[in-house]
């Protein structure tokens, strides 16, 4: 790799993620005091967009291994986890003393830099940043196509299809007359709530903060939700996966629930317990469940989730954009500046509960 001298006021970035040429070009259009160190024959290549874990089948040679950790702990930043692997994350903290600065492409990336297992004197000196925002507005039109295809009835419809079977008419349930319960309000959950409020759903939201969002009619704790569970239609979290939403939504709260409530998860799988889920699903107590994420994934060949006709198994890419790799390279460069100016980084990771 190549890179021009570090100056002072200058920024030298590692790119540890895959990054087009345009999107390089963007970075510097929008800060010109970064100096990139890139290489691209040293990171896999892309799948799909926004793939930055990249093809599973390519690997580096020896030589090659060196040179991209040579990069890495030359660095003063790191576009990227390398290899989005927290060992490597690890070991070019400890190497390269320089390091003030980790952006993740992810949204949940708090829950990486936690598996690193980084001392409190290296998560002390070197900040660490989530692309979370970026993901919102995809997000929250898959929560909204799930809280209304469970109102529609989109398993019966389907089913019905298949077996060519014309039944008799039914009512469907309207979204403009439900209350949704979302869990969380940051980035995608205010863009949720937006969006039902915006089809006429009443909206509460959780916050373990006293706040007043828009679109949102009351906005309860994270530990009262099973007292609110009985007067929900549909549930959409969009929690991250820490140790306080480990299993938030089990069988006390789905045993809350109204019967035939529905539930979306655009957040992280870790908040529902799927075992309690499954058995609520079977009983009636959650009529239909639009998935992205799962405590396990890819989901596991075994899991009753496959195979249950009133769930929506989708392979965690709802938040799977066009326009994704671009926004993450915006982000960056908008938190580079920040960085430079001596201001507090966006989407910084709370190193206590890695959110």
């Amino acid at each position: 790799m190549t890179a021009r001298e570090r100056e002072p006021g200058r920024l030298r970035v590692a790119v540890a993620a895959p990054l087009s040429t345009e999107n390089r070009a963007r970075i510097r259009e929008l800060e010109p005091r970064v100096d990139l160190v890139v290489d691209h024959s040293l990171l896999p290549p892309m799948r799909w967009p926004a793939d930055f874990p990249g093809d599973p089948n390519w690997q580096r040679t020896l030589q090659q291994q060196r040179a991209f950790e040579a990069a890495l702990d030359s660095a003063d930043a790191l576009y990227g986890i390398p290899d989005v692997d927290p060992a490597a994350l690890a070991r070019v903290v400890r190497a390269n003393p320089r390091l003030r600065w980790v952006h993740t492409m992810a949204a949940g990336g708090g829950s990486q830099v936690k598996a690193a297992g980084l001392r409190a004197d290296e998560l002390d000196r070197v900040r660490f940043t989530t692309s979370a925002g970026v993901h919102g507005a995809p997000l929250a039109e898959f929560a909204v196509f799930g809280v209304l295809a469970a109102a529609k009835n989109l398993p019966r419809l389907n089913r019905q299809q298949r077996d060519h079977e014309w039944s008799g008419r039914w009512t469907m349930r309207q979204v403009s007359e439900q209350t949704v319960l979302v869990l969380g309000l940051g980035g995608i959950g205010r863009v949720v709530a937006a969006k039902l409020h915006a089809l006429g759903a009443r909206v509460i939201g959780t916050s373990r903060r006293d706040v007043s969002i828009a679109g949102v009619s009351a906005v309860v704790s994270p530990d009262r939700i099973a007292e609110v569970a009985p007067t929900v239609d549909a549930v959409v979290n969009t929690l991250p996966g820490t140790e306080a939403t480990e299993h938030l939504l089990g069988k006390r709260f789905f045993g809350a629930l109204r019967p035939g409530a529905s539930l979306v998860n655009v957040g992280r799988g870790s908040v529902v317990d799927e075992a309690a889920l499954a058995d609520a699903l079977d009983s009636g107590h959650v009529g239909f469940a639009a998935l992205d994420v799962f405590e396990t994934e890819p989901l596991p060949a075994h899991s009753p989730l496959w195979d249950h006709d009133n769930v929506l198994v989708s392979p965690h890419t709802a938040a799977l954009n066009a326009a994704e790799d671009r926004l993450i390279a915006e982000l960056f460069a908008a938190n580079a500046t920040r960085l430079l100016d001596g201001e507090r980084l966006l989407n910084q990771v709370n190193t206590v509960e890695f959110y």
